[in-house]
């Protein structure tokens, strides 16, 4: 089960937020806390958490925090010099930029974002039972793409909500989403 992070001031207003530490809003804690019903009644194997704050945070208020283990690897996509821009800033220099085609100048590739959470995944589906990942839009988007063996620009195609669960697992044992942005 993959949880993106509830409302911060930059997703709120579209600014990419990859490894600045931005808080979640009073209306993201809201949202967190609202996923606790939830997850309530699962048994989590495994809970990994990014060690940023917003995400942290969403994991502690959906009531998964004692069980939850940071992971590096799920901290949000290096925006480089993109970090703090809209899209529509980056546009005016860089017309038909996008994140998932064209990576971050001085950030990560999407290459390197599907490479950084490929481990992941392995660890996800080696686990004896559910798992719980709190984490960032673009990162899970990549992660999403490559459990079901698509290439990291394919998340492209993923839109993913603040304080959504989506749930991966397998269908006659190939990998797929059960469900998304939920």
């Amino acid at each position: 089960m993959l949880a993106r992070h509830g409302e911060t001031e930059w997703s709120r207003t579209g600014r990419h937020t990859g490894r600045t530490d931005v808080p979640l809003t009073e209306r993201g804690r809201e949202q967190a806390a609202a996923l606790a019903p939830r997850l309530a009644a699962t048994d989590f194997a495994l809970v990994l958490t990014s060690p940023l704050s917003r995400a942290a945070d969403t994991c502690r208020l959906a009531g998964l925090a004692a069980h939850a283990e940071p992971e590096p690897a799920l901290m949000e996509w290096d925006y480089g010099d993109y970090e703090g821009l809209t899209s529509a800033d980056i546009h005016t220099g860089r017309p038909g930029w996008t994140i998932f085609a064209d990576g971050a100048p001085g950030g990560e590739t999407p290459d390197q974002v599907g490479t950084r959470v490929d481990p992941v995944i392995e660890r996800l589906a080696a686990a004896p039972g559910p798992c719980a990942v709190f984490a960032h839009g673009h990162v899970l988007r990549v992660l999403a793409a490559r459990w079901i063996g698509l290439p990291p620009a394919a998340g492209a195609r993923l839109g993913l909500s603040t304080a959504t669960l989506s749930v991966l697992g397998s269908e006659h044992g190939v990998r797929a989403i059960a469900r998304w942005n939920t």
